[in-house]
Protein backbone atom coordinates (compact mmCIF):
# COMPACT_ATOMS: atom_id res chain seq x y z
CA UNK A 1 0.00 0.00 0.00
CA UNK A 2 2.84 2.61 1.10
CA UNK A 3 4.58 1.52 -2.69
CA UNK A 4 1.32 2.73 -4.42
CA UNK A 5 0.60 5.43 -2.52
CA UNK A 6 3.97 6.91 -3.34
CA UNK A 7 4.46 6.08 -6.55
CA UNK A 8 0.52 7.74 -7.23
CA UNK A 9 2.04 10.99 -5.30
CA UNK A 10 5.37 10.84 -7.35
CA UNK A 11 3.59 10.54 -10.43
CA UNK A 12 0.86 13.73 -9.15
CA UNK A 13 3.93 15.97 -8.57
CA UNK A 14 5.44 14.98 -11.85
CA UNK A 15 2.56 15.34 -14.00
CA UNK A 16 2.08 19.36 -11.74
CA UNK A 17 5.82 20.19 -13.06
CA UNK A 18 4.91 18.44 -16.84
CA UNK A 19 1.41 20.31 -17.10
CA UNK A 20 0.42 17.79 -19.53
CA UNK A 21 -1.86 15.11 -19.39
CA UNK A 22 -0.89 13.50 -22.57
CA UNK A 23 -1.12 9.42 -22.65
CA UNK A 24 3.03 9.36 -23.33
CA UNK A 25 3.45 11.82 -20.21
CA UNK A 26 1.13 9.55 -17.60
CA UNK A 27 2.90 6.28 -18.87
CA UNK A 28 6.21 8.37 -18.03
CA UNK A 29 4.45 9.82 -14.71
CA UNK A 30 3.88 6.43 -13.00
CA UNK A 31 7.14 4.83 -14.33
CA UNK A 32 9.16 7.77 -12.56
CA UNK A 33 6.89 7.26 -9.39
CA UNK A 34 7.55 3.68 -9.32
CA UNK A 35 10.96 4.23 -10.09
CA UNK A 36 10.97 6.78 -7.08
CA UNK A 37 9.04 4.65 -4.82
CA UNK A 38 11.58 1.29 -5.73
CA UNK A 39 14.36 3.77 -4.79
CA UNK A 40 13.42 5.16 -1.80
CA UNK A 41 11.36 1.92 -0.26
CA UNK A 42 9.23 3.05 1.40
CA UNK A 43 8.53 1.08 5.07
CA UNK A 44 5.26 1.28 6.42
CA UNK A 45 4.71 4.87 5.22
CA UNK A 46 1.65 7.22 7.13
CA UNK A 47 -1.64 5.36 7.75
CA UNK A 48 -4.12 6.73 5.62
CA UNK A 49 -6.44 7.81 8.63
CA UNK A 50 -3.53 9.98 9.58
CA UNK A 51 -2.60 11.82 5.73
CA UNK A 52 -5.64 15.04 6.48
CA UNK A 53 -3.79 15.59 9.80
CA UNK A 54 -0.21 15.30 8.28
CA UNK A 55 -1.25 17.52 5.27
CA UNK A 56 -3.28 20.11 7.15
CA UNK A 57 -0.07 20.47 10.07
CA UNK A 58 1.85 20.88 6.77
CA UNK A 59 -0.35 23.26 5.57
CA UNK A 60 0.05 25.45 8.64
CA UNK A 61 3.86 24.51 9.00
CA UNK A 62 5.17 26.09 5.49
CA UNK A 63 3.41 29.41 6.12
CA UNK A 64 4.69 29.62 9.15
CA UNK A 65 8.20 28.56 7.92
CA UNK A 66 7.99 31.52 5.05
CA UNK A 67 6.88 33.86 7.29
CA UNK A 68 9.62 33.51 9.92
CA UNK A 69 11.88 33.66 6.85
CA UNK A 70 10.54 36.62 5.94
CA UNK A 71 11.14 38.30 9.54
CA UNK A 72 14.39 36.64 10.30
CA UNK A 73 15.54 38.47 7.08
CA UNK A 74 14.30 41.76 7.99
CA UNK A 75 15.84 41.82 11.10
CA UNK A 76 19.05 40.90 9.85
CA UNK A 77 18.72 43.61 6.76
CA UNK A 78 18.31 45.97 9.55
CA UNK A 79 21.51 45.21 11.06
CA UNK A 80 22.81 45.65 7.96
CA UNK A 81 21.28 48.90 7.32
CA UNK A 82 21.59 50.21 10.87
CA UNK A 83 25.19 49.66 11.98
CA UNK A 84 24.23 50.63 15.91
CA UNK A 85 21.62 47.94 16.31
CA UNK A 86 23.14 46.11 19.26
CA UNK A 87 24.28 42.49 17.99
CA UNK A 88 24.87 40.04 20.74
CA UNK A 89 25.76 36.97 19.03
CA UNK A 90 26.02 33.72 20.89
CA UNK A 91 24.82 30.20 21.05
CA UNK A 92 21.44 29.01 21.99
CA UNK A 93 20.95 25.32 22.39
CA UNK A 94 17.39 24.39 21.36
CA UNK A 95 15.90 20.81 22.47
CA UNK A 96 14.36 18.63 20.75
CA UNK A 97 12.76 15.20 21.89
CA UNK A 98 11.59 13.16 18.69
CA UNK A 99 12.86 10.94 16.34
CA UNK A 100 16.01 12.01 13.47
CA UNK A 101 13.66 13.06 10.75
CA UNK A 102 11.64 16.33 13.00
CA UNK A 103 15.19 17.11 14.63
CA UNK A 104 16.60 17.20 10.92
CA UNK A 105 14.02 19.17 9.62
CA UNK A 106 13.40 21.29 12.72
CA UNK A 107 17.28 22.10 12.35
CA UNK A 108 16.83 22.90 8.67
CA UNK A 109 13.72 25.37 9.96
CA UNK A 110 16.41 27.01 12.26
CA UNK A 111 19.26 27.18 9.89
CA UNK A 112 17.37 28.51 6.50
CA UNK A 113 15.86 31.75 8.46
CA UNK A 114 18.63 34.88 8.51
CA UNK A 115 20.40 35.36 11.84
CA UNK A 116 20.44 31.75 13.11
CA UNK A 117 22.36 28.52 12.17
CA UNK A 118 22.45 25.04 13.51
CA UNK A 119 26.21 24.39 14.42
CA UNK A 120 25.75 20.88 15.82
CA UNK A 121 23.30 18.37 16.85
CA UNK A 122 24.17 16.76 20.42
CA UNK A 123 23.64 13.24 21.20
CA UNK A 124 20.40 13.85 22.75
CA UNK A 125 19.12 16.03 20.11
CA UNK A 126 19.93 18.96 21.60
CA UNK A 127 20.64 21.77 18.40
CA UNK A 128 23.40 23.92 19.33
CA UNK A 129 22.47 27.49 17.52
CA UNK A 130 24.36 30.26 16.49
CA UNK A 131 22.67 33.61 16.49
CA UNK A 132 23.24 37.08 16.04
CA UNK A 133 21.00 37.87 18.94
CA UNK A 134 21.11 35.54 21.03
CA UNK A 135 19.68 36.77 23.95
CA UNK A 136 16.04 37.36 21.96
CA UNK A 137 16.73 34.15 20.01
CA UNK A 138 16.79 32.32 23.24
CA UNK A 139 14.01 33.89 24.77
CA UNK A 140 11.77 32.81 21.95
CA UNK A 141 13.44 29.08 20.95
CA UNK A 142 11.67 26.75 23.68
CA UNK A 143 8.32 28.35 22.42
CA UNK A 144 9.30 27.92 18.74
CA UNK A 145 11.00 24.94 18.89
CA UNK A 146 7.66 23.43 20.26
CA UNK A 147 5.28 24.82 17.85
CA UNK A 148 7.70 23.16 15.26
CA UNK A 149 8.00 19.94 16.26
CA UNK A 150 4.63 19.44 17.22
CA UNK A 151 3.46 19.90 13.71
CA UNK A 152 5.99 17.66 12.26
CA UNK A 153 5.89 14.94 14.78
CA UNK A 154 1.93 15.08 13.13
CA UNK A 155 3.90 14.83 9.71
CA UNK A 156 6.46 12.37 10.31
CA UNK A 157 5.69 10.50 14.10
Amino acid sequence: MAFLLTTLTCAIIYLMLTQSLAVNNLVVALAVGALTSALTRPRGGLPLRRVPAALLALAIYIPRLILDIIKCGLTVAGYILDPKLPIRPGIVAVPSHSNETVTALSAHGITITPGEQVIEIGDDGTMFTHCLDAVASGDGAASAQAARKALLDKVFA
